[in-house]
């Protein structure tokens, strides 16, 4: 490869402070220094979170916010959603933002406005959110290639937003500042929700005495996830969808017997489930009402 096709040589090259060198924080750091940007300080204030810059981001140097801020041409800001606004505006207050610096949060709940304080500055907002579960293990910097990220940015930065994404491997999904906080519940539902229903899955196969929950459940979970997305709601089976009202009383008593704190969970999903099928056509409403019933009266006992 010459000099010129490497990515440190490519032009509009940038030097990138990031606060909070966590899981995500030390990931995207590590690809933007693989796509040719240069990171040159991080702040972290856990144990792991120092432990993790070293190893991703080794030779950069660990400093308080506001000097990273001071060294950085793009400040990407890897925090917790709820402490967003504060080191935002903490930063603000003590002069650090600049004109024509550029500012990336990478939460999924928050769009450009939460970044207020910084623009009053001259800085220069932008929300790159990455569809992605991170684990702080190295291989979520593979993990990420070929991901989406929400992005919200306003329209002359739009380009900006979407070279750092597409040099970071990843794919730009536009999301309206208005959109921002659906858009994440989305992911959540999709995600975080998705490894507790699992888990719940498992548990419950475990008390029925299967020794490896996950052997049974890999294959079928799959399938499952695989026909929903290439299918939608067409996807569905089970009892809830061929409206076997006996089948789910027959669950429900045995969960109220054996795991009593999964009733409500249970019944929750399985209303939703009715739902999704019958707007869908893939439950009769007459099928439906008996099914209904039942979710009914065990909902009125679970809450009692």
């Amino acid at each position: 490869m010459s000099a010129s096709q490497r990515p440190a040589d490519r032009p509009g090259r940038l030097s990138v402070g990031i606060i909070g060198a966590g899981r995500v924080g030390s990931t995207l750091g590590a690809a933007l220094n693989r796509a040719g940007h240069r990171v040159v300080a991080a702040s972290g204030v856990s144990a792991a979170s120092q432990a993790r810059a070293a190893r991703r981001l080794p030779g950069v140097p660990l400093l308080p916010a506001d000097e990273v801020v001071q060294a950085a041409d793009l400040v990407l800001l890897a925090v917790p959603d709820d402490a967003l606004a504060q080191l935002t505006e903490g930063i603000a207050e003590i002069g650090g933002w600049r004109a024509g610096q550029l500012v990336a949060h990478v939460s999924g709940a928050h769009g450009i406005g939460v970044l207020d304080p910084a623009m009053r500055s001259g800085a220069l907002p932008l929300a790159l959110h990455p569809a992605m579960t991170f684990t702080g293990r190295d291989e979520d910097l593979d993990r990420i290639l070929g991901v989406s990220y929400g992005v919200t940015a306003p329209d002359v930065l739009r380009p900006v937003a979407e070279a750092l994404v597409l040099e970071m491997g990843g794919e730009p999904v536009w999301i309206p500042e208005q959109l921002r906080p659906l858009y994440h519940a989305a992911l959540v539902v999709g995600a975080n929700y998705l490894v507790t229903i699992i888990n719940e899955a498992a548990d419950l196969l475990a008390k029925a005495g299967v020794e490896n929950p996950g052997v049974v459940l890999a294959p079928l979970v799959g399938a499952a996830l695989d026909n929903a997305l290439r299918s939608g709601d067409a996807a569905l089976t089970g009892p809830v969808v061929r409206g076997d009202a006996g089948t789910v009383a027959s669950h429900l008593d045995t969960l109220r017997e054996h795991a009593p704190e999964s009733v409500a969970a249970y019944v929750a999903m399985a209303r939703r489930t009715a739902d999704r099928a019958l707007a869908s056509g893939r439950l009769a409403p007459d099928d439906a009402v008996e099914l209904l019933g039942v979710l009914s009266s065990h909902a009125d006992g679970a809450s009692r």
